[in-house]
């Protein structure tokens, strides 16, 4: 491992040589093959949202967000508009284009970008909530797909944060699958629906991507499912492939 040292042969990190700032995220949709992304428009997507999260009748999805189940459409509206039509957090909402689903052209889930600090190339992704329409098929791998191909190839970010629940197993084990690596738990971080919340923290930062990103492509690429939409290697198996291809 390379050291480095300042004038005063003090041992520091490594430098950054001709840093700028990076742009704010635009709110513009991203396109994929088997979804895409597009700004939230609560006349255009609340129905849909309202309906996707209803196929979770037990509000399981919601046990770790910051609120519960909606039972009726004006109150989920409200919601949406209170805190979900801001600049930070940004939200995206995942419109289903998987060819012969059932829920083709329809908003099945959401997540945002939050914590954007363009002056230091940091950005979060959560707010993460995927209905049950888009389980068992790409849609929800390439949704985060294409969030991280716009932080790290459209902005130039340096760092893509994950955080979740300590509890979340599932949050945690879906993070490293999309190839994030755990860094460790900030303890006491904050309190949500009367209970303590111990955090998780997860990242990818900007020179683990190249990788990642040529084994998301190889884990879309339609030759990787089978006739009946079942993937034939797994996203953990295409990353090993690519690693060992730049190794």
């Amino acid at each position: 491992m390379t050291t480095y040292q300042d004038q005063n042969q003090m041992p520091v990190g490594e430098p950054v040589d001709n840093w700028q700032p990076r742009p704010f995220p635009p709110h513009t949709t991203m396109q994929g093959k088997y979804c895409r992304m597009e700004p939230l428009n609560i006349a255009l997507h609340s129905d849909d949202l309202f309906e996707a999260f209803a196929a979770d009748p037990s509000g399981k999805g919601w046990t770790y967000l910051f609120s519960e189940p909606f039972t009726d459409r004006a109150t989920f509206n409200q919601w949406l508009e209170i805190t979900c039509t801001g600049q930070d957090p940004l939200f995206f909402v995942v419109i289903d284009e998987n060819p012969g689903s059932k829920s083709m052209n329809k908003a099945v889930g959401m997540a945002s970008y939050l914590r954007i600090t363009p002056d230091m190339g940091v950005i979060e992704v959560g707010h993460i909530h995927f209905s049950p329409l888009m389980q068992r098929t790409p849609v929800s791998t390439e949704a985060m797909f294409l969030m991280m191909q716009r932080v790290f190839d459209e902005l130039g970010y340096r760092r893509y944060e994950w955080k979740c629940d300590s509890q979340n197993q599932q949050s945690q084990k879906t993070a490293a699958r999309l190839g994030f690596t755990f860094e460790g738990i900030f303890r006491q971080a904050i309190t949500y629906k009367g209970r303590n919340r111990d955090t998780a923290w997860l990242s990818v930062i900007d020179k683990e991507w190249p990788v990642l990103k040529q084994a998301f492509q190889q884990w879309l690429a339609a030759d990787n499912f089978n006739t009946q939409g079942q993937q034939l290697k797994t996203l953990q198996e295409m990353q090993t492939l690519a690693h060992e291809g730049n190794t």
